[in-house]
Protein backbone atom coordinates (compact mmCIF):
# COMPACT_ATOMS: atom_id res chain seq x y z
CA UNK A 1 0.00 0.00 0.00
CA UNK A 2 1.89 3.44 -1.01
CA UNK A 3 1.22 5.47 2.00
CA UNK A 4 -0.65 9.28 2.20
CA UNK A 5 -0.53 11.96 4.87
CA UNK A 6 -3.41 14.39 5.10
CA UNK A 7 -3.07 15.93 1.64
CA UNK A 8 -2.86 13.53 -0.39
CA UNK A 9 0.87 13.56 -1.20
CA UNK A 10 3.32 10.24 -0.42
CA UNK A 11 4.46 9.93 3.04
CA UNK A 12 7.54 10.90 3.76
CA UNK A 13 8.92 7.37 5.09
CA UNK A 14 7.98 6.38 1.22
CA UNK A 15 9.31 9.47 0.19
CA UNK A 16 12.56 8.29 2.03
CA UNK A 17 12.41 4.77 0.87
CA UNK A 18 12.40 6.14 -3.02
CA UNK A 19 15.10 8.36 -2.51
CA UNK A 20 17.09 5.50 -0.88
CA UNK A 21 16.50 3.09 -3.85
CA UNK A 22 17.57 5.47 -6.47
CA UNK A 23 20.51 6.43 -4.63
CA UNK A 24 21.63 2.75 -4.19
CA UNK A 25 20.77 1.93 -7.86
CA UNK A 26 22.40 5.22 -9.10
CA UNK A 27 25.55 4.77 -7.06
CA UNK A 28 26.06 0.52 -8.07
CA UNK A 29 28.53 -0.36 -10.14
CA UNK A 30 26.75 -2.69 -13.09
CA UNK A 31 29.17 -5.94 -13.09
CA UNK A 32 28.14 -5.63 -17.48
CA UNK A 33 25.92 -3.84 -19.99
CA UNK A 34 23.03 -5.59 -19.64
CA UNK A 35 22.97 -5.08 -16.17
CA UNK A 36 23.38 -1.25 -16.65
CA UNK A 37 20.86 -1.21 -18.74
CA UNK A 38 18.59 -2.47 -16.32
CA UNK A 39 19.95 -0.45 -13.75
CA UNK A 40 19.18 2.87 -16.08
CA UNK A 41 15.49 1.05 -17.13
CA UNK A 42 14.79 0.71 -13.03
CA UNK A 43 16.23 4.25 -12.29
CA UNK A 44 13.80 5.54 -15.25
CA UNK A 45 10.13 3.64 -14.17
CA UNK A 46 11.31 5.80 -10.33
CA UNK A 47 12.01 8.74 -11.81
CA UNK A 48 8.36 8.81 -13.74
CA UNK A 49 6.42 6.91 -10.92
CA UNK A 50 7.12 8.20 -7.08
CA UNK A 51 5.01 5.46 -6.17
CA UNK A 52 7.28 2.69 -8.42
CA UNK A 53 8.58 0.48 -5.22
CA UNK A 54 4.64 0.03 -4.71
CA UNK A 55 2.61 -3.31 -5.49
CA UNK A 56 0.01 -1.05 -6.68
CA UNK A 57 2.26 0.62 -9.15
CA UNK A 58 0.93 -1.39 -12.39
CA UNK A 59 2.14 -2.93 -13.99
CA UNK A 60 5.55 -2.79 -13.00
CA UNK A 61 7.00 -2.15 -10.01
CA UNK A 62 10.01 -2.64 -7.47
CA UNK A 63 10.81 -5.64 -5.40
CA UNK A 64 13.82 -6.59 -3.44
CA UNK A 65 14.94 -10.31 -2.23
CA UNK A 66 17.97 -12.25 -1.41
CA UNK A 67 20.22 -15.61 -2.24
CA UNK A 68 21.73 -17.26 0.81
CA UNK A 69 24.80 -18.88 0.22
CA UNK A 70 26.58 -20.92 2.37
CA UNK A 71 30.12 -18.98 4.29
CA UNK A 72 31.98 -21.95 2.75
CA UNK A 73 30.17 -20.90 -0.60
CA UNK A 74 29.57 -24.49 -1.25
CA UNK A 75 25.52 -24.79 -1.43
CA UNK A 76 22.38 -22.62 -1.66
CA UNK A 77 19.09 -21.97 0.25
CA UNK A 78 16.24 -21.88 -1.63
CA UNK A 79 12.84 -21.99 -1.15
CA UNK A 80 10.02 -24.10 -3.37
CA UNK A 81 7.79 -20.70 -3.69
CA UNK A 82 3.70 -22.36 -3.64
CA UNK A 83 2.56 -19.66 -6.18
CA UNK A 84 5.27 -19.99 -8.67
CA UNK A 85 5.50 -23.77 -8.14
CA UNK A 86 9.22 -23.33 -8.92
CA UNK A 87 12.87 -23.24 -6.35
CA UNK A 88 13.41 -19.44 -6.32
CA UNK A 89 15.77 -16.95 -4.35
CA UNK A 90 13.32 -14.79 -1.82
CA UNK A 91 11.74 -11.89 -1.78
CA UNK A 92 9.46 -10.16 -2.69
CA UNK A 93 7.43 -6.68 -2.03
CA UNK A 94 8.51 -3.51 -0.50
CA UNK A 95 6.51 -2.42 2.46
CA UNK A 96 6.16 0.50 4.85
CA UNK A 97 8.85 -0.14 7.03
CA UNK A 98 11.44 -0.81 4.98
CA UNK A 99 14.09 1.94 4.77
CA UNK A 100 16.27 0.58 2.03
CA UNK A 101 16.10 -1.96 -0.44
CA UNK A 102 18.58 -4.06 1.32
CA UNK A 103 15.65 -3.36 4.30
CA UNK A 104 12.92 -5.07 2.06
CA UNK A 105 15.28 -7.78 0.86
CA UNK A 106 16.35 -8.74 4.81
CA UNK A 107 12.83 -8.46 6.07
CA UNK A 108 11.40 -10.91 2.82
CA UNK A 109 14.50 -12.97 3.82
CA UNK A 110 13.70 -13.98 8.03
CA UNK A 111 10.28 -14.16 6.65
CA UNK A 112 10.04 -16.53 4.03
CA UNK A 113 13.47 -18.45 5.47
CA UNK A 114 12.95 -18.05 9.30
CA UNK A 115 16.86 -17.82 9.71
CA UNK A 116 17.77 -15.18 12.28
CA UNK A 117 21.63 -15.53 11.82
CA UNK A 118 23.58 -14.37 8.24
CA UNK A 119 24.86 -11.43 6.96
CA UNK A 120 23.75 -9.57 4.17
CA UNK A 121 25.87 -7.63 2.05
CA UNK A 122 23.50 -4.24 1.24
CA UNK A 123 25.33 -3.69 -2.34
CA UNK A 124 23.03 -5.17 -4.66
CA UNK A 125 24.05 -8.47 -6.32
CA UNK A 126 22.32 -8.27 -9.49
CA UNK A 127 19.11 -7.07 -11.48
CA UNK A 128 16.61 -8.93 -12.99
CA UNK A 129 13.23 -7.97 -14.65
CA UNK A 130 10.32 -10.76 -14.78
CA UNK A 131 6.78 -11.23 -15.78
CA UNK A 132 4.60 -12.71 -13.23
CA UNK A 133 1.14 -13.33 -13.61
CA UNK A 134 -0.17 -14.04 -9.95
CA UNK A 135 0.53 -10.80 -8.89
CA UNK A 136 -2.23 -8.48 -9.57
CA UNK A 137 -6.01 -9.10 -10.71
CA UNK A 138 -5.43 -6.30 -13.24
CA UNK A 139 -3.24 -8.92 -15.50
CA UNK A 140 0.69 -9.75 -16.13
CA UNK A 141 2.72 -7.42 -13.44
CA UNK A 142 6.52 -6.95 -14.49
CA UNK A 143 9.12 -7.14 -11.38
CA UNK A 144 11.66 -5.24 -11.24
CA UNK A 145 14.03 -7.35 -8.93
CA UNK A 146 17.27 -6.36 -7.03
CA UNK A 147 18.79 -9.30 -5.57
CA UNK A 148 21.17 -8.99 -3.00
CA UNK A 149 23.58 -11.64 -0.84
CA UNK A 150 23.60 -13.70 2.22
CA UNK A 151 26.11 -15.43 3.84
CA UNK A 152 24.42 -17.99 6.10
CA UNK A 153 25.38 -21.13 8.30
CA UNK A 154 24.10 -24.28 6.97
CA UNK A 155 23.80 -25.94 10.01
CA UNK A 156 21.16 -23.32 10.44
CA UNK A 157 17.88 -25.12 10.00
CA UNK A 158 15.54 -22.95 8.03
CA UNK A 159 11.50 -22.46 8.45
CA UNK A 160 9.18 -23.30 5.83
CA UNK A 161 6.83 -20.58 5.59
CA UNK A 162 2.88 -20.69 4.12
CA UNK A 163 4.36 -19.04 1.27
CA UNK A 164 6.63 -21.85 0.65
CA UNK A 165 6.02 -25.35 -0.38
CA UNK A 166 9.83 -26.36 1.01
CA UNK A 167 12.41 -24.59 2.00
CA UNK A 168 16.17 -26.51 1.74
CA UNK A 169 19.89 -26.03 1.42
CA UNK A 170 21.08 -27.38 -1.74
CA UNK A 171 24.52 -28.69 -2.70
CA UNK A 172 25.89 -27.00 -5.66
CA UNK A 173 25.98 -29.79 -7.68
CA UNK A 174 22.58 -31.49 -7.14
CA UNK A 175 21.05 -28.16 -7.32
CA UNK A 176 16.92 -28.35 -8.23
CA UNK A 177 15.67 -27.42 -11.99
CA UNK A 178 14.77 -23.87 -11.61
CA UNK A 179 14.63 -21.37 -14.14
CA UNK A 180 17.83 -20.91 -16.11
CA UNK A 181 18.34 -16.49 -14.73
CA UNK A 182 18.22 -18.25 -11.23
CA UNK A 183 21.53 -20.11 -12.27
CA UNK A 184 23.07 -17.32 -13.38
CA UNK A 185 21.74 -15.32 -9.58
CA UNK A 186 23.27 -18.51 -8.09
CA UNK A 187 26.76 -18.70 -9.83
CA UNK A 188 27.04 -14.91 -9.21
CA UNK A 189 26.24 -14.98 -5.81
CA UNK A 190 28.85 -18.04 -4.75
CA UNK A 191 31.35 -15.93 -7.22
CA UNK A 192 31.03 -13.20 -4.43
CA UNK A 193 31.47 -15.77 -1.96
CA UNK A 194 34.28 -17.40 -3.13
CA UNK A 195 36.14 -14.06 -4.11
CA UNK A 196 36.00 -12.37 -0.81
CA UNK A 197 37.19 -15.96 0.84
CA UNK A 198 39.92 -16.47 -1.56
CA UNK A 199 37.77 -20.27 -1.73
CA UNK A 200 38.17 -20.16 -5.80
CA UNK A 201 36.29 -19.99 -9.28
CA UNK A 202 32.80 -21.01 -8.91
CA UNK A 203 32.25 -25.12 -10.08
CA UNK A 204 36.55 -25.69 -8.53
Amino acid sequence: MTLRDGRGSPSSARAALHASAVATLAGWYAPSPGQAALRDRYLAHLAEHPDGLSKPCFPDHLTAGAIVVSSRGDAVLLNHHRKADAWLAFGGHLEEGDASLADGARRELVEESGLTRFELDTEPLSLDEHAVEFCSDRGTVHHLDVRFLAVADPDDSPVTSAESLDVRWWPLDALPQTFDDMYVLIDAAVARVRERTGAGQVGS
